[in-house]
């Protein structure tokens, strides 16, 4: 199965073919009983190469360094204050956004700040502040298991490399490079929903795979501070250059940008 097919399947969303004949989903339809206003998400084909850039291009890395001055100040919007509180912030925050997990985590590191208290921690009593994230039961036990894990293993302290952090329960390779980009200063991109869609937009990739996008992105900005970058990525992700659409009279980069996908 193709990732576009993949992609549909996942998310249940109908294929259909945009006026240039590019494929795509119906990403959403939003208004009222008299008028709707359709988000509409353009997926290149294998051999689809519209708005791409060469690896190396000189044009790819002076697009990013326009956008990252365009957000100078730019960073990990999870409140955390060592390495250990931003792993475990980082593990709540899959499926749910930063700023929820913002306002569960004084109370949460209040009671256990480090990794030796959480290990000991009663299930019950994490499930109860993590509660408003939903899916307490498996957050709770995964990131118990997890301060478990680095006191019998690493003293009760991060480790500081990707293959290390990935051993740890619930520990993916996004959120080791989160850890490692923020807390050990590693070049890492972080591949999240933001960095990947705009990763499209701006014509770095075609791919819809984390993993993919990592590597072309990398490859692509070898220059670049990718973990500055994927924190700007995220922010004009969220301000600017939204999923239910871009505002690209806003646009700090508009006169570089390719638009792929992008709908006249």
């Amino acid at each position: 199965m193709s990732n576009r097919a993949r992609l549909l399947a996942a998310f249940h969303l109908p294929l259909c073919r945009n006026r240039d004949n590019h494929h795509g989903v119906l990403a959403g339809v939003y208004g009222n009983n008299s008028q709707y206003y359709y988000s509409y998400v353009t997926i290149p084909t294998e051999h689809d190469t519209s708005g791409l850039v060469d690896a190396g291009s000189e044009a790819a890395e002076a697009l990013a360094r326009q956008l990252m001055n365009a957000y100078p100040d730019a960073t990990c919007t999870l409140d955390c204050s060592t390495p250990f509180q931003l792993l475990i912030a980082t593990m709540l925050s899959a499926q749910t956004t930063d700023e929820r997990v913002n306002r569960i985590t004084p109370a949460l590191f209040g009671e256990f700040p480090t990794a030796l208290d959480l290990a000991q921690a009663r299930r019950d009593t994490v499930e109860q502040i993590v509660r408003p994230l939903g899916f307490q039961h498996r957050r709770s036990g995964q990131i118990i298991a997890t301060a478990q894990a680095l006191c019998t293993e690493f003293g009760g302290e991060v480790p500081q490399s990707n293959k290390e952090l990935e051993k740890l329960p619930g520990v993916g390779h996004k959120t080791a490079n989160v850890v490692m980009g923020v807390c050990f200063g590693a070049r890492a991109l972080t591949v999240d929903t933001h960095v990947g869609r705009l990763s499209r937009r701006l014509g770095w990739t075609r791919a819809t795979s984390v993993t993919r996008v990592e590597k072309d992105v990398t490859t692509l900005l070898a220059g670049v501070n990718w973990t500055k970058l994927s924190h700007v990525l995220i922010a004009h992700g969220r301000s600017v250059c939204t999923a239910q659409g871009p505002r690209c009279d806003e646009c700090p980069v508009v006169d570089r940008c390719p638009k792929v996908g992008v709908v006249p």
